[in-house]
């Protein structure tokens, strides 16, 4: 029955219906906003991954409607991306195209699974420096991928670094003023109107764009002419020899999938000011979208970032935006295809331009920036690795980074503290014996292997004193490495003559403790007591007996 309501809670809802009947006109014309810079980058994608403008195309109509109506956020539009391009070259260049839709069937069944074990919940634990860093990174990206198309040379390569620095020397070359200029003033209408919503600045600016294209007569390159429909949908010819070679890439996919949407999504909902994704969800919708594309001849999909950000941009409200942006891609291919054709690339171009500026949230940048060097370091980091390597080279690098911070931050606070005895009841002259005989530590915070080592190691130098009482009642987490650095500490302080004593243990870390032989290494089993009161007293009653020892009996 837990299953049954777990897959009714990852099914659309009567909320989202409700959703998108709120502000249809906004969402429709965000959608058709989407739909314009969609359209050259499915076009784009698709031939550059080996398959074709049509496999691109189709996947954007196709995976776009589906992960609209089951996906897990409002504003999310997914698609080909770049960076699933570059996972899917070497998959073509090996397996050939039916190796890439099984790839993507087997990754839409992962996605699925995925999301059924509730796995899209981790995603919260990403740290928001290496959120942000991601962001300025893609936006980056975004801005330096268009700068061909800005320049209007035609220039290829695998990196946008490359890419960006060629179409730079290649238009140095023979420099053209049209497509810049035009780019230019895209740019310029979109961020001066940042601040008006009566109309979607993008739209007005494309629109614009290609009309002042026409009427000037101005020498552009343009989006050019489309496929002329979509493959009927077939089950792609599964490789049987080659599918345990297809698993792994299918595992790489489908991370990439997972992680670039719920990523996405993640920075969609920074932009809105009151949208929240369902993780779990968006895995689904992702599933069920890679799933059913590759029966129409699309590729592996996953939500794109850049298209998300124009359609939060453009006003869109509900899903029913990125649904409209399906429609309208369809409707592109089926009759509008010649003057779709007619959108100059730079007006475009500067359309994501724009749009890339606008996905950087400067103010929370420089707050992370001054905030600790350690947010510093991972913001920048996962920024600058975006952008020379890949999308989960950088989240992996972040998190690594954040993580060893967050670790060595949690180490520094592990102590040992020396506390004073409850000597009550006691004279002056025996406190002040005891105190000569008798130390007690107690241990604060986590004993784990990155903080165990320097504080255990000094307590082994300790001189002048016939029992030391640790109180561990206070060690907030404890591993196999701290209780084995414990056991050490303590058999080198009893082959030193110094009786140890522990107080306090927890019963969530006697059997660590236990199995890496803290208790062994002890001169007494009965060493070992409940509460420090206890411990205290009967150190007393040792130290006592150490230093008036009872002379035998003769025979």
């Amino acid at each position: 029955m837990s299953a049954v309501r777990r897959l009714l809670a990852l099914l659309p809802g009567r909320a989202d219906l409700l959703a998108m009947r709120l502000q249809p006109g906004r969402d429709v014309l965000a959608g058709t906003m989407v739909a314009l810079v969609a359209l050259p980058l499915a076009l784009g994608f698709g031939v550059s991954s080996g398959l074709g403008a049509a496999a691109g195309i189709t996947t954007a109509i196709v995976a776009g409607a589906l992960a609209a109506v089951f996906g897990g956020s409002n504003l999310q539009v997914s698609g080909p991306t770049g960076a699933m391009t570059v996972v899917l070259v070497p998959i073509v260049a090996e397996h050939g195209a039916d190796g890439v839709l099984v790839v993507g069937l087997l990754a839409g069944l992962i996605l699925l699974a995925l999301a059924a074990s509730g796995a899209g919940r981790f995603i919260r634990y990403l740290p928001v420096s290496v959120v942000e860093g991601f962001t300025i990174g893609i936006a980056v990206i975004i801005a330096l991928q268009q700068v061909p198309s800005a320049l209007g040379v035609d220039v290829h390569a695998e990196k946008v670094l490359p890419l960006a620095s060629d179409a730079v020397v290649a238009w140095l070359d023979d420099p053209h003023w049209a497509a810049p200029l035009l780019a230019s003033a895209v740019v310029a209408f979109m961020l001066g109107l940042t601040r008006v919503r009566l109309l979607p600045a993008a739209l007005a600016a494309v629109v614009l764009g290609t009309v002042a294209a026409a009427v000037l007569g101005l020498e552009v390159s343009t989006v050019g002419q489309l496929p002329s429909g979509l493959s009927a949908p077939s089950l792609p010819s599964i490789p049987f020899a080659q599918l345990d070679t297809l698993v792994l890439p299918a595992v790489a996919v489908a991370a990439l999938a997972a992680l670039e949407s719920l990523l996405s999504a993640t920075v969609a909902d920074a932009m809105s000011v009151d949208q929240r994704h369902d993780p779990d969800r968006e895995l689904f919708g992702q599933g069920i979208a890679n799933l059913v594309s590759p029966l129409f001849g699309g590729i592996p999909a996953t939500a794109a970032i850049a298209r998300t950000a124009v359609n939060v941009r453009s006003g869109a409200a509900s899903r029913l935006a990125a649904l409209t942006h399906a429609v309208v891609l369809l409707l592109f291919v089926l009759v509008a295809a010649r003057w779709v054709g007619e959108i100059p690339l730079a007006a475009l171009a500067g359309v994501l331009i724009a749009t890339a500026a606008q996905m950087v949230r400067v103010s929370s940048a420089f707050a992370l920036l001054r905030a600790t060097r350690g947010d510093a370091a991972v913001l920048v980091t996962t920024a600058v690795a975006t952008l020379v390597f890949d999308l989960v080279t950088a989240v992996i690098l972040g998190l690594v980074l954040a993580g060893g911070l967050a670790l060595r931050q949690t180490a520094r606070e592990a102590r040992l503290d020396e506390v004073p005895l409850d000597d009550t009841g006691h004279s002056q002259e025996e406190h002040a014996l005891l105190d000569a005989n008798i130390v007690a530590y107690r241990l604060d915070g986590p004993l784990f292997f990155a903080a165990a080592h320097d504080f255990l190691l000094d307590l082994t130098t300790i001189s002048h004193v016939r029992v030391v009482v640790l109180r561990l009642s206070r060690i907030t987490s404890l591993d196999a490495t701290g209780a084995a650095l414990l056991a050490d500490t303590v058999r080198r302080l009893e082959r030193q003559g110094i009786t140890v004593m522990l107080s306090g243990v927890q019963p969530r870390h006697d059997h660590v403790l236990q199995s890496l032989g803290v208790y062994d290494e002890l001169a007494h089993q009965g060493h070992v007591f409940a509460t420090t009161p206890e411990a205290i007293a009967h150190a007393r009653l040792h130290a006592a007996r150490l230093e008036h020892p009872i002379a035998d009996a003769p025979a």
